[in-house]
């Protein structure tokens, strides 16, 4: 099959791979239809590469019909319509219990310490085959897939994967009173995904970017904009706000934050090294570009909520632990629990009003063939790309 497969920093090919196969009973094999590339991918592109391995096929955002299913599998059939949450998970362990299904204790990847297993991410994640391929090995199948209706378009349902339950965890996170405010800084796909669910919640919202077609969208959805190229936008935060802050922030920008210089530096250097001995550095002294964080931190009120769904790696992180516990401020993070929220996201996907907004989100849909040219365009921010989409 051809699938989408890692080699090197800003060096992915669409190559001939096996295809996937049944191992356990608990196995699925799905014919992808569309496949995204995410926000969190540019990572593997550019700073994570060390825990990565040559011909690693990259996605976790992916849906289609099912082909194949073990002996163990009785929820979905061959022919069934599936979207398949990026995070791998049993359903039936003591955390999947607690709905934290992102630490599932079946597919932790104990050898690194780390949570569940994700799709086409890394050594940290389990090396899992990814979706940006023509075929999908789904383990976890008896739990995992999630069947949609035959009919709508994909798109309806592909966001479900990852972008909108990383929405509506980020905004439930948040801990909004009711009529309350909420600043999003980043207004990539979560960043936008998180104004509208917060929109349709009902609370204020401010959002945060320094890209034009970004603020656009954003506007477009009835949200108030900033432009993280002004000079002190906590300021102008706390100006539209009484002088308060919002009553909670979203950080959905992550580890690779403009106007970090020293941790930029950082990344470059490490960059430079073998993997060998840049995937342990990582792991022990890695710092991240925090200026995001910074502003989320001095944009939010007192007493309020920081909840981050932007990815960060470090493990040296510089936080303003005085200013943060002079607020008094609650943070709240972490990988999105999928399944725990599809409940209540298929109802508003499956409205007809599209009251989230998921049809108006991708700016560009490409063949698989040319998912090179997706990532560089998404990663370079060219020709006004915010979410790209692949079909095989």
């Amino acid at each position: 099959m051809k699938a989408l497969t890692w080699h090197g920093k800003r060096d992915v090919r669409v190559e001939d791979v096996p295809d996937p196969a049944i191992k356990e009973p608990t196995d699925a094999i799905i014919r992808v239809t569309s496949a995204a590339i995410c926000g969190s991918d540019l990572h593997l592109y550019e700073v994570l590469g060390p825990f990565m391995g040559e011909g690693d096929v990259l996605g976790h955002e992916a849906m289609g019909v099912v082909e194949e299913v073990g002996s163990a599998v009785g929820d979905i059939r061959p022919g069934e319509r599936v979207v398949v949450p990026f995070n791998i998970s049993c359903g039936h362990c003591h955390l999947c219990r607690l709905e934290l299904y992102a630490q599932c204790e079946t597919t932790q990847v104990r050898e690194y310490g780390m949570g569940a297993a994700l799709f086409g991410y890394t050594k940290l994640y389990g090396e899992v085959p990814g979706g940006q391929a023509e075929y999908l090995r789904v383990p976890q199948a008896q739990f995992g897939p999630i069947g949609v209706p035959e009919g709508p378009p994909d798109e309806r349902f592909l966001f479900l994967s990852d972008v909108l339950p990383t929405a509506w965890q980020a905004v439930e996170w948040a801990d909004v009173p009711d009529g309350g405010s909420l600043t999003v800084f980043g207004l990539g796909p979560i960043g936008q995904m998180c104004t509208r669910v917060a929109k349709h919640r009902g609370y204020r919202v401010i959002g945060v970017d320094g890209v034009d077609e970004r603020l656009e969208m954003a506007r477009r959805h009835g949200v108030e904009v900033l432009d993280a190229r002004d000079r002190d936008v906590p300021g102008k935060v706390r100006d539209l706000t009484g002088g308060r802050g919002t009553d909670s922030v979203i950080d959905a920008v992550g580890m690779e934050a403009h106007g970090s210089p020293v941790a930029k530096l950082g990344h470059a250097v490490t960059g430079l090294l073998p993997d060998a001995l840049a995937a342990p550095l990582m792991r022990t002294a890695g710092m991240d570009r925090l200026a995001a964080l910074n502003d989320c931190i001095d944009a939010v009120r007192r007493g309020g909520t920081v909840s981050i769904s932007g990815v960060y790696g470090g493990m040296t992180d510089p936080l303003p632990m005085l200013r943060m516990f002079d607020k008094g401020l609650t943070i709240r993070m972490g990988q999105a629990h999928v399944r725990r929220w599809i409940p209540r996201l298929m109802p508003l996907v499956m409205d007809d009003s599209d009251p989230l907004g998921v049809l108006d989100l991708a700016t560009h849909r490409l063949p698989l063939a040319e998912a090179p040219r997706g990532y560089e365009i998404f990663q370079k921010k060219l020709d006004g790309a915010i979410k790209v989409l692949l079909t095989p």
